[in-house]
Parts: C-alpha cells; structure tokens; sequence
C-alpha cells in the first residue's frame, strides 16, 4: 500500500471535505431528518450515534473506500489471528487472546495461547476467594484488610478505572478487601497509606511487566521496607521472619518471573503477564487482579465476556456497521480533512470518573506518533490532543471553551440509560432515578447546543456577541444499555480497537512506546548524576541549572 495520503481516496475526501466542510450540522439536520436512523450503530449492548458528526452518507462512503484502500479489513484479521502487527518489536499484540472464551483455540507460533491464558484466570480465582473468603492471612495471622496496586501506566489506570466504574457490582463476601492505588514515584499516595493502614493486614500487589520501572519498585521498595520495620516483634520477641512477610503481604504481576523471584516474592504468588500484551492493553488478564478483588471472578469474567463480544463484532461486521470503524472514521474525518485537532472525553456517569485518564493513555501513548511502519517521517496529523473529565464538572470548568472559544474540538459524550432502578428504598430511588434523569438532560442538551448553537434557543429577539454560539462542534454520543461489567469491557474494547484502525489507516505501530521508553532513560541517567554528584558539565544550561539548585537545597 503506498502511502495514505497518496491514495485516491484520500484526494477525493480533501476535495470533498473542502464542500462539506463549509456545511452546519443545523443545515444537515434540517436537510436530513431522519440523520439519528441512518447514522446510527448497536452492538454488544452499547448504542453509537454519530448524527451529529460534520458529515454526510456520501462522506461516510468515501471514508470506508480509504478504509479499504488502508486495508482495514485485513488488519482486522492479521490482529485477531495473532500476527506480528507490532512491527517494531516483531511480535504479535494479543490482548484480544485474555478476553477468549476456554473453549476457543488460538494457536501462535505452534502454541494454543488459551489454556495459558485461562491457568492464569484459575490461579487469579483461587487468590481471589481466599481474600473474599479471610483465608489470606498476613504473617501475623491476621486476615488480610487493605490490598494496594503498585503499578503505573497499564498497570494502574486500567484496574483503577474499572474498580472505581463497578465498585458497586461487589458480590457478598465474608470478608471483603479494600483496594487502593498507588502510582506517583513521589510517594505520595504511598505515604498517606503507610500513615494509616494496619501493617498486620495489608498486602501489595506490585504490578509491573518489566518489574524494571523505577516508579513501582520505588515505591514496593517503601512498602517493603516499612513492612518488616513494623513487624518486627509484632508476634513475638524475635521478631517476624523475613521470608514469612514477603509470602504473606506480596503478590507479583510481571512479564519477568525471575525478576519477582530475585525482589523476593513467591513464586506461587506470582500471575503471568506475556510479552504479547502491551501494558495499556493488559486489565483483561493478571494486571486486572485488583478488579476481581472488587467484583469478584464472576464479574471479572463478565468483564472479558463483554469485550470478547466487541471483539467478535469487530472481526465479523462489515465496515459500515462496524462500531470501532466507525468510530475511528469520524476521528479521521476530523482530525485529517475537517482539521480539527482536540478531542474531549465526557462521561456523564460518576463511576466513570478515570475513564477519561484511561483513554488518554490508549489513545496517546498508541497513536502519538509521527513516523510509519516504513520508518518516514508522517506527512499528515496522527492522534488528536485527548482530555476530559466527567460531563456534569466539565460543564462548569472548561464547556466555555467548546461553546465559544476559538477550537473546534470533537467530543464523545458517553452515558448508561438506565440506573438505580434496584435501590430498595423506594423514596431513595425515586430521588436518585430523578437526578440521573437531570444528568441525561444535561448530556442530550449539551451535545445539541454544541451542535445547532443559537438555534437551539428560542429565539426572543436580537443578543450581543457575548451571548451567541456559533454551534457546528461534532460530537459522538455512546449509550450503555446500563453500566455492567459485560458492558464497561465492551466500551473499552470499541477504544481499543478504533485505536488500531486508525494506526492501520495513518500506517504506524499502535503497539511500541519508544518515547516513554526514552523518558525512562534519560530520567534514570539523570538520577545518577542528582544522586554521585558528578557528570552535570555534560548536561544543557537548563538541566545543569536546575540539577545544582536540588544540590543546594538538599544541602541546607
């Protein structure tokens, strides 16, 4: 395939969006009636409604021929066949392999990946219902109480977006767990855990696929450091044994077995993590062991049975009732011939608090890149700036700017239909039913002022500039039927995956991160000469700069 942006259908969307582009959507609407129907898209319990989107059915038409002519229906399948679509690395990116079914078959390399796959989720099901159950007990022999994730990136936003979004799915345990989260290499979050929390019945889950990131060892370091401080003597005079508080309080998640081995912790609490599964691709399998914990395996099971089934629409419906592809093809349209270069996540939905976080690692660290797989510099705009926040609180901080600033910005406004329709209190349902009815008004009516301006408005006469809107933003709205774990994993699975549709169509590797990488690098350097206090002639004015005024502090 030559370059995209060298193809027929590329040139015919640049002339194209060159006519429609000048179009209102109120104009669209108006020409259109019955726009909802034909642009809109259902599978696996959610609904995608992309009316509102700048574009037409001809304009649609034209992106799933540039599809077409990217090869997306073959990326599709070299994906879900396990091929080596991270190019960079020279292996295949299977996290779509965590999420099958016992009974499916997934042979790599003369390997069937499923029976791996599915030992892990057997060992995370037993640690799990010896937590719920009280059977964990620390060194002292009390049951274990608090569980604190030591990871970051994949291996925090992932498990604290979905625990905080199903919190409320906990199943009835003896002895529920409490989860938490730590990720700031500063200590910070650690610190105020370490304050308060019972070193008799806590344990840390450090997840790393490395186990080299200096940020989680930094912090399992003081973890581990203050545990054996604490206990000793706790249970007796001489104290508690070393190697019985590294069993008891720690759990390792690792790509690297003997790493976790030489750092101390058990071989038999230890859960696999492969070098096939990236890290911000990685809550479907051991990475996701705090999940479980507050949803218990039921749940987490339902969790992956709701990507799988996005995983099966994705490989079997055709491009134009795709939702990933759909999906990915506004964010082209946007992005590549509309030039609109911002993209804002708005979840209207408390419990998807992180959700927006989670996206802007997926979405940024994968397609922030501006090189092909043929190594050339990109010619056009790859992955848009992604931000957001939850809906309701972004109305009050920066809504402003979508509805009179100078940016376009393309917007996802996501929300469950249905909720608290099982409180049993029936004077507390009705209040609660009543404010999610709000919030959903407050979701329809955005995006349509976004979308008409003024003319949402009834018209009562002339108004000064600063009380107009000019309208025309695009948006995407996503409907849940509710917010279950078949349906979260359903959602994040439909971002996953129009995350490799676009890289397919822009021709770069979704699945490296060779810029983070070298942030670790040049960071880890820089420490050793903070820390020797030698080396800083070599560094920039700045750094130098910057490097003595730590020295001189850390002198006073």
């Amino acid at each position: 395939m030559s370059e995209i942006n060298r193809t027929s259908a590329w040139s015919a969307l640049k002339a194209h969006a060159e006519e429609v582009g000048k179009r209102h959507l109120r104009e669209m609407f108006h020409d259109a009636p019955d726009r909802f129907q034909t642009f809109r898209r259902e599978a696996a319990g959610l609904t995608l409604d992309l009316s509102k989107q700048r574009w037409e059915q001809d304009t649609v038409d034209r992106l799933l021929e540039l599809a077409e002519q990217a090869e997306v229906p073959e990326a599709i399948r070299r994906l879900l066949a396990g091929e080596k679509v991270n190019i960079s690395e020279d292996r295949p990116a299977l996290h779509t392999a965590l999420r099958l079914p016992e009974d499916a078959s997934l042979v790599v390399e003369g390997e069937d990946l499923v029976p791996g796959v599915h030992a892990t989720l057997a060992r995370m099901d037993a640690m799990v219902e010896r937590f719920l159950s009280g059977q964990w007990r620390g060194a002292t022999g009390k049951p274990i109480r608090d569980v604190v994730n030591l990871g970051v990136g994949g291996s925090d936003l992932g498990p604290l977006m979905v625990t905080n979004a199903l919190v409320d799915r906990r199943p009835d345990a003896s002895h529920p767990v409490e989860v938490h989260f730590a990720s700031t290499m500063d200590g910070s979050q650690l610190a105020e855990y370490l304050a308060r929390f019972n070193p008799e019945t806590t344990l840390f889950v450090l997840s790393s696929k490395s186990f080299t990131t200096i940020d989680t060892l930094s912090n399992a370091t003081t973890a581990r450091d203050w545990l054996l401080a604490r206990l000793n003597g706790v249970s007796r005079e001489e104290g508690v044994d070393r190697s019985l508080v590294m069993r008891q309080h720690f759990i390792g998640i690792s790509a690297s077995p003997d790493k976790m081995a030489e750092w101390g912790i058990s071989s038999d609490h230890q859960l696999e993590f492969w070098e096939w599964v990236g890290g911000r691709y990685s809550l479907w399998g051991g990475i996701g062991l705090p999940i479980a914990l507050v949803i218990g395996m039921d749940g987490f099971r339902e969790l992956l049975a709701g990507a799988h089934a996005m995983d099966r629409h994705f490989q079997t419906a055709p491009l134009a009732d795709n939702l990933p592809v759909m999906l990915a093809l506004a964010g082209i349209w946007n992005n590549n011939f509309l030039d609109i270069r911002a993209h804002s996540i708005l979840p209207y939905d408390g419990r998807l608090e992180y959700f927006a976080a989670y996206l802007e690692q997926l979405e940024m660290e994968s397609n922030g890149k501006s090189v092909t797989n043929k190594g050339e510099a990109v010619e056009y705009s790859t992955c848009p700036v992604l931000w957001g926040q939850l809906g309701p609180n972004a109305q009050h901080a920066f809504y402003q700017l979508l509805h009179q600033g100078t940016q376009a910005v393309e917007c996802d406004f996501i929300a469950p239909l249905s909720r608290y329709d099982d409180v049993t209190d029936s004077a507390t349902r009705a209040h609660l039913m009543s404010q999610h009815r709000l919030t959903l008004a407050n979701c329809f009516a955005q995006s349509r002022v976004l979308m008409l301006g003024d003319d949402a408005i009834d018209d009562e006469g002339p108004r000064p500039g600063h009380m107009r809107y000019r309208g025309n933003q695009p948006s995407t709205t996503l409907l849940l039927e509710r917010l279950t774990p078949a349906t979260l994993g359903a959602l994040i699975a439909l971002y996953e995956h129009k995350v490799f549709v676009q890289a397919t169509i822009w021709g770069i590797n979704p699945f490296d991160q060779w810029g983070v990488e070298l942030g670790k690098k040049i960071a880890n350097e820089t420490r050793d000469i903070i820390e020797k206090r030698e080396g800083v002639e070599a560094m920039d004015a700045s750094t130098r700069g910057l490097i003595e005024a730590a020295w001189r502090t850390s002198d006073q």
